[in-house]
């Protein structure tokens, strides 16, 4: 299990076909406000993959956006929501299809409201990630070993939950519904770039 650590965009050919798992670090939750500084991705071999931008990049990146925007890779995420519309916000692709732990965990895990990465990875995996680096400074000039460690845990487990979440919402009978939900994360992200980020347009109200 190997960290790679890549500026401005990922080397070509170091992921092996298949989905991948993607997160991503900004700088902030506000998305215009707050930039991309780092997105992370493994293809579920062992190594993680991360591709730091700088202050007052152009975010170029031809083969990370190659990799996010193919149509024949689902991209795992745990709250994509989130990371869908940071990197269609500043790398310009929608990165499609997709697959999500948390609304797959909110569809299956009924008896808990305890639906975060951490909890996840514990429950299902038997394993424990620590979170100390989550608001720490993703825009500085160097990243510390424990950042780095940090940002690859999210990814690194993304695969395994993916398959025994699977499991559950096979079981049940949930499946078709989860991947309604997938499908339209995209619009949802959208959205909160269009201006609703908190309104329920479906909603009565």
């Amino acid at each position: 299990m190997t960290v790679h650590f890549h500026e401005e965009d990922l080397p070509e050919g170091v992921l092996a076909p298949g989905p991948i798992a993607v997160d991503t670090e900004t700088m902030g939750l506000i998305t215009p406000r707050d930039r991309l500084c780092v997105v992370q991705i493994s293809d579920g071999k062992g190594d993680e993959h991360l591709v730091r931008f700088n202050p007052g990049s152009d975010y170029a990146a031809p083969n990370l956006k190659a990799v996010l925007a193919d149509p024949e890779r689902i991209k795992i995420y745990h709250f994509g929501r989130f990371d869908i519309a940071a990197i269609q916000h500043y790398l310009g692709v929608v990165a499609a299809p997709v697959y999500c732990t948390k609304i797959a965990s909110k569809l299956v895990r009924t008896y808990t409201d305890r639906h975060g990465l951490k909890e996840l990875v514990r429950e299902l995996l038997g394993q424990d990630i620590s979170k100390q680096q989550q608001s720490s400074d993703w825009g500085g000039p160097v990243l510390s070993e424990a950042q780095k460690d940090y940002a690859a845990s999210d990814v690194r487990f993304l695969h395994q939950l993916k398959a025994e979440l699977d499991k559950r919402l096979t079981r049940e009978g949930r499946m078709e519904l989860a991947q309604a939900c997938f499908d339209f994360l995209p619009h949802r992200a959208a959205l909160d770039l269009a201006g609703w980020p908190e309104n329920d347009i479906f909603s009565h109200m």
